[in-house]
């Protein structure tokens, strides 16, 4: 059978345990099925792959498999410049949420899923911006989360919040998480924000830790803006602070009256899954839902 996906790139965490080992082993999965592979030159040059080809523009990949945990994946979707490839997620972390695949699978899965045998999985992605009067601080996409937290200090502080220009509440709170559905299974879960199934139009409101009971996180249409000024000003001690960080690896300072506009993305970012449903699988595994608590008996 012909090959849907013909030239594959890797990129891979580039402190990685046994890296080597492990981009050998997919890169000859691949080589075996017909594929051609080009490597992410920054972060997969290692002893044995120097006389590896690697791609100059990710323009010409048909697919890029990300090598590593949930983190590398967020790193790979920040750094896209070809928008439409879709991305093949083999988990080398921790928990490997968004992964689809362990190393053990890909002998089987890999050779299969360039034949066709995988369905695109389209997760909508939230667009940030930072508005500082007139001047915009700060642009991004988020696939997870972006969160607007007070600093070391616990301090609480407000926030006013809007939905499509109507006012929603001010939050007296440790901060605000703006979810994905993708994201509701991350820090917006922890702070005891809902799950909601990643192919949903949804976007999760969590504050975090409010100071008002009646304060709860709210699950709103993807498609209306939320607007977000920041009224806590610096105080005489210089121990308030305000910051923002995009998917955990973008990090701004918010000063008072900046306003953070977040909306659904244009662009979308494409998985390559299995054609069964794993998400549910994934929240038994990955969230240990499902398991009986054995209870001793003297």
């Amino acid at each position: 059978m012909a090959l849907k996906y013909r030239t594959i790139g890797i990129t891979a965490r580039s402190a990685m345990e046994e890296k080597e080992n492990a981009l050998l082993q997919v890169i000859h999965v691949l080589e075996q099925a017909g594929a051609k592979v080009l490597l992410d030159r920054e972060r997969c040059e290692t002893q044995s792959t120097k006389k590896a080809a690697y791609y100059n523009s990710q323009r010409e990949l048909d697919a890029l498999i990300v090598l590593g945990g949930d983190g590398t994946i967020l790193r790979a979707i920040r750094e896209r410049t070809n928008m439409t490839m879709p991305l093949i997620t083999i988990n080398r972390g921790t928990l490997g949420f968004l992964a689809e695949m362990s190393m053990e699978e890909t002998t089987l899965l890999l050779p299969k899923f360039l034949k066709g045998y995988g369905k695109l999985e389209e997760r909508t992605l939230l667009a940030i911006t930072v508005k500082r009067g007139k001047k915009t601080v700060v642009t991004g996409n988020v696939l997870n989360e972006a969160v607007i937290a007070q600093g070391a200090i616990s301090r609480l502080i407000d926030l006013h919040t809007t939905v499509n220009g109507d006012p929603l509440t001010t939050f007296h709170a440790d901060g605000v998480i703006l979810a994905t559905p993708t994201g509701s299974t991350a820090y917006s879960l922890a702070a005891g924000g809902p799950v909601v199934h990643p192919t949903l139009p949804a976007t999760i409101v969590t504050p975090i830790n409010p100071h008002s009971f009646t304060q709860k996180p709210i699950v709103l249409p993807s498609e209306q803006e939320i607007e977000i000024t920041i009224l806590t000003k610096e105080n005489k001690f210089g121990d308030i602070s305000v910051s923002m960080t995009l998917d955990g690896q973008t990090y701004v300072t918010l000063k008072k009256s900046d306003v953070v506009h977040a909306t659904v993305a244009k662009e979308t970012v494409k998985f390559l899954r299995r054609p069964e449903e794993t998400y549910f699988g994934t929240l038994r595994t990955k969230l240990k839902w499902g398991e009986r608590l054995e209870v001793g008996v003297e």
